[in-house]
């Protein structure tokens, strides 16, 4: 059986941070989205995978190769165009007979595609706003209908992104016509199938869906707390570690620092002396945490540095970054209320009384910059000394 999984997209409404990288390669407790999906579908008995790649798709071909690091083999094909998810799973119709199908940019739990394996079928979940998803109308188990996004769901069992499909979708996906988002959306052709044809709905348990930016911190949080803790770097004396907590070789924890899991620090990284860490924080590879400094609940990319005297709460921060000494990041309001965002030039509200910044690519900040509370800074940005940041910062900007 092969497993076909939709890694194409960008993920709009995620920038800044897919401005530089696809969305399934934005990593969560250090690996990419798409690789916890990969990790899954294998520990379900699945071991071909074809990926469809597009958006910066060398990305993806780069981190993955032949997927012989996994003992699987892993084929691509690239939808040059993004034309939609009907169309994706067009591409690969030469390639495949009886097959799994996974967006790549939520993750499900090996239990349920091992249950997905096994039928038929589309899968389903229950959610609390069904807004932002495909709505799914149903007759016993038979699926009758699929709404996209409807402003008053008729119920909050969705679309959950994984089928098991035959040869026979491709004769419906051959006759799907555009949608008004200019793309062959593959809920459209399973609605004509459903016309003819019976479609059971599966519903699944694991399941989590990544929307906007702030999203990765509640699914980061989710996949530490199963984590176990593993120290395979250097512990230097008067360091306190509490908890689950990974420190992967290379990494060095100086003298006077305080760590408290479920955090993750992956290879030759630098941390201390006289830092604090606290539970829910991944910082990836080759970062530097230093003196005086705070992380809570973030997630730090590759190559980033919070060096000096700086605070990090509730934040993203992608690769290759450097704050200034002193820099801080506020998280919350001063009336406590729910932060909203500026993201694509329309306003969001985060449903989160903490967040901090959510931050791109190789962005740096001079001494004792500030940056408010669900500020959204573009790639390549630069905030200067004792300079303000907020709202929505495009990329390449300076702010002086």
């Amino acid at each position: 059986m092969k497993t076909v999984m939709l890694a194409a997209g960008e993920g709009k409404r995620m920038r800044p941070l897919t401005y530089t990288k696809p969305k399934v390669m934005l990593p969560v407790a250090n690996k990419p989205i798409l690789e916890w999906n990969l990790i899954n579908a294998i520990k379900a008995g699945l071991n071909d995978f074809i990926f469809v790649i597009g958006y910066k798709g060398e990305i993806v071909k780069n981190y993955f190769g032949d997927g012989s690091k996994w003992n699987v083999n892993i084929e691509y094909v690239n939808q040059e165009k993004a034309l939609g998810t009907a169309h994706a799973i067009e591409m690969v119709e030469d390639f495949v007979e009886d097959f799994i199908v996974l967006c790549g940019d939520t993750i499900f739990g090996s239990n349920d595609i091992k249950k997905m394996k096994r039928k038929y079928g589309i899968g389903l979940v229950k959610v609390e706003d069904a807004k932002e998803y495909g709505v799914v109308e149903l007759k016993g188990k038979k699926i009758v209908k699929i709404h996209e996004k409807m402003e008053e769901p008729i119920s909050n069992i969705i679309n959950a992104g994984i089928y098991h499909f035959g040869k026979e979708i491709f004769e419906y996906i051959k006759k799907t016509e555009k949608s008004p988002r200019g793309e062959y959306e593959i809920t459209d052709s399973i609605n004509m199938m459903a016309s003819s044809h019976e479609i059971e709905g599966v519903y699944i348990e694991e399941w989590k869906d990544v929307i906007y930016p702030w999203n990765l911190l509640e699914l980061n949080e989710e996949i530490l707390k199963k984590m176990e803790g593993e120290i395979e770097g250097e512990i230097e004396e008067n360091v306190t570690i509490k908890g689950n907590v990974v420190i992967e070789k290379g990494s060095i924890v100086k003298n006077g620092s305080y760590i408290e899991g479920p955090v993750i620090i992956g290879k030759n990284c630098r941390i201390g002396p006289n830092c604090y860490i606290r539970p829910y924080t991944s910082i990836g590879d080759d970062c530097h945490i230093g003196n005086g400094s705070e992380v809570k609940n973030s997630i730090i990319m590759n190559g980033s540095n919070v060096p000096h005297l700086n605070y990090v709460g509730d934040s993203v921060i992608g690769s290759n970054c450097n704050l200034g000494a002193g820099t801080k990041i506020a998280n919350l309001r001063l009336d406590k209320k729910n932060i909203k965002v500026f993201t694509n030039g329309k306003k969001v509200d985060t449903k989160r009384r903490k967040l901090g910044a959510i931050i791109g690519d190789n962005v740096q900040t001079g001494i004792n910059a500030s940056i408010n509370v669900g500020c959204m800074i573009g790639n390549n940005a630069f905030i200067g000394p004792a300079a303000i940041a907020s709202g929505e910062i495009k990329p390449h900007t300076r702010v002086m």
